[in-house]
């Protein structure tokens, strides 16, 4: 622990999009996920906050995208913010202002870079020395993925064995420059999903068909590693396709059954093998918990990717991006 040298910090945080989900938790309050997962940040879908300690303040005031939040947003932070407190022993409540360069909610892991730029900020206000591997323990208690945004590049996060979650960490294994694949992040729909991930973790208990998966995870892991390490798009695509549609498979058949998809979301699933089929463009889709598809490519298929999604979806929009860095340390207005 230091002293805090100014009691404001503003961080800049990124989103991330995973290849092997994180779908399924062992214990729900330090979020300890049931697999390990892999994902790629991404550069242009992030999240920056603000916390300016205010000793005059009963509560802690957090404003999102301009607005109070809501009462269950606010407590959550509260909630963040009261873990970065306590080992510091300091009692000041915090003012947190934070805006989302993205939709919220909408399949791209808002809450990831939400409780990265969270957990960077609120720890430099408060005087929180940690190192890589706490803070990414502190984020992931917050919101599971947050602690793939705390590094940047490829991302693994280890699901871990102990109880108290200490061996759960994530850490970058290929850096930003590493290899230049990019997201065309098409937004089929951009309001807020009905049902959230925390209610579509709880679906998955006791699901029949989840111990396979369980079991064929690590050797789908260690493929997706040895690809990445090749930078062989081809044959990482097909296996983030089948992880996507694995993952949607038990939400849907889950208890009760989740269908995030919307028909833009059916039309690209059904429509991107074709156009690789009939074209040879190298792209393959993912998707998170949510109707957002992620269309993965190298740099240079990046113009026939967008090219593409206009001509088959008019009007809708799309977001690119390509790989981001681990949350940084922006200027105090």
């Amino acid at each position: 622990m230091r002293s805090a040298s100014e009691p404001v910090s503003t961080y800049r945080a990124h989103s991330n999009i995973a290849l092997i989900k994180y779908w399924g938790k062992r214990d729900a309050s330090l979020n300890l996920p049931l697999n390990s997962s892999l994902s790629l940040t991404l550069s242009d879908a992030h999240t920056t906050t603000t916390v300016r300690l205010d000793p005059t303040l009963a509560a802690d005031e957090v404003v999102f995208g301009g607005r109070p939040a809501t009462a269950a947003v606010a407590a959550k932070v509260t909630a963040h913010l009261d873990r970065i407190r306590r080992p510091t022993g300091r009692t000041e409540r915090a003012r947190v202002q934070t805006v989302n360069s993205f939709p919220t909610g909408a399949g791209i892991a808002s809450s990831a870079s939400a409780f990265a730029a969270l957990t960077a900020a609120g720890a430099d206000a408060f005087g929180l020395d940690l190192n890589a591997a706490e803070r990414s323990i502190l984020a992931r208690q917050g919101s599971g993925s947050a602690c793939r945004s705390m590094f940047g590049g490829i991302v693994r996060w280890d699901a871990g064995i102990r109880a108290d979650g200490l061996d759960s960490v994530a850490e970058p294994v290929f850096p930003v420059e590493y290899w230049d694949l990019c997201d065309v992040v098409v937004l089929t729909e951009t309001s807020e999903k009905t049902v959230g991930s925390t209610v579509g973790h709880r679906a998955l208990d006791g699901h029949p068909f989840l111990p396979a998966r369980l079991a064929l995870l690590p050797d789908k892991l260690d493929r997706m590693m040895d690809a990445i390490a090749r930078r062989d798009l081809p044959a990482l695509g097909p296996l983030i396709e089948q992880e996507a549609l694995e993952m949607h498979g038990l939400m849907m058949s889950g208890s009760p059954g989740l269908i995030y998809w919307a028909p833009a979301t059916v039309q690209l699933l059904r429509t991107v093998p074709r156009l690789r089929a009939e074209s040879g463009l190298t792209v393959y889709f993912t998707l998170d918990a949510g109707p957002t598809v992620h269309l993965i490519c190298e740099r240079a298929d990046v113009p026939e990717v967008e090219r593409f999604v206009a001509e088959l979806l008019p009007g809708v929009a799309t977001l690119t991006s390509g790989p981001g860095p681990a949350p940084v340390r922006l200027s105090v207005p």
